[in-house]
């Protein structure tokens, strides 16, 4: 995995553990590169093409940074501008995406999709992982409206889904009321800044309405914890982290992930 810092990276284990399901022998690696250092992206991107790394994993804050290295995207990445996923096919450096498929398909096992019609959902950030969810909610139908405390890159996200009825809202003046569904998509509330929250205190939730921490660590973070104690149904992103994995792993091997493995390593 390419990223910077990694040190609360959970990805090793459960690939380890996805590796260890399939009887396959192979390691998972880290490798924190930092975002200035572009030569590091490239000798490592390098490894991937001489066959030394099967396949790489991207996180923060190369998500973006790398598709220019790429020969090719897949619909997918070229669609949200954002990569998680490398392999080589056909002597060409692949860059995909799985965080998209990846959010979906967790959101609907942890939902049962038993949100209001018509869906109508609100995204808190606009940066890499802002984009797959985005991307992954506009297919499925969803009414999106996104805030961002940064709004020129709020506003990039906007134009870059230009085909699509997108808005974006003033993160100082938030009605999220009106949406079935919140996710965050930004590290706040991470560790160890554990008691800060996306949302202002005291914010008062809709009745019925889901939320979705794209954060993991800590496995209760103070959003889903403030939701919860509204009554709410409320997760973190550690079900997105497996699924994406998963599928990840599915391209690099041409084998189907065990992922009850990949959740028990984790659990």
């Amino acid at each position: 995995m390419i990223g910077f810092p990694l040190g609360h990276s959970l990805s090793p284990s459960i690939h380890t553990a996805a590796l260890k399901a399939r009887g396959l022998h192979g390691d998972y690696s880290l490798f924190p590169i930092s975002p200035e250092d572009k030569q590091g992206l490239k000798d490592l991107l390098a490894r991937v093409r001489a066959g030394e790394i099967h396949g790489l994993n991207v996180t923060i804050p190369h998500k973006q940074n790398v598709i220019e290295l790429m020969d090719e995207l897949t619909p997918t990445a070229k669609v949200i501008g954002a990569v998680n996923t490398i392999y080589m096919r056909e002597d060409k450096l692949i860059g995909d995406n799985t965080d998209a498929p990846g959010f979906l398909a967790d959101l609907k096992r942890v939902s049962n999709s038993s949100f209001i019609i018509p869906h109508s959902a609100l995204v808190l950030g606009a940066g890499g992982s802002a984009r797959a969810v985005v991307y992954a909610l506009l297919n499925d139908g969803w009414e999106v409206t996104l805030a961002a405390r940064r709004i020129e890159q709020a506003q990039q996200l906007v134009d870059s889904f230009a085909n699509y009825q997108l808005q974006v809202a003033d993160f100082s003046s938030l009605i999220i009321h009106h949406s079935s569904l919140i996710v965050n998509t930004t590290p706040i509330g991470m560790t160890p800044n554990i008691e800060a929250s996306p949302l202002p205190e005291m914010t008062t939730f809709a009745e019925n309405t889901f939320i979705y921490d794209l954060v993991y660590n800590p496995r209760e973070t103070k959003l889903v914890k403030d939701a919860r104690a509204q009554g709410l149904s409320a997760t973190t992103g550690l079900g997105m982290l497996i699924e994406q994995a998963a599928l990840a792993f599915e391209k690099w091997t041409g084998l189907n992930a065990d992922r009850a493995a990949m959740q028990k390593a984790v659990a």
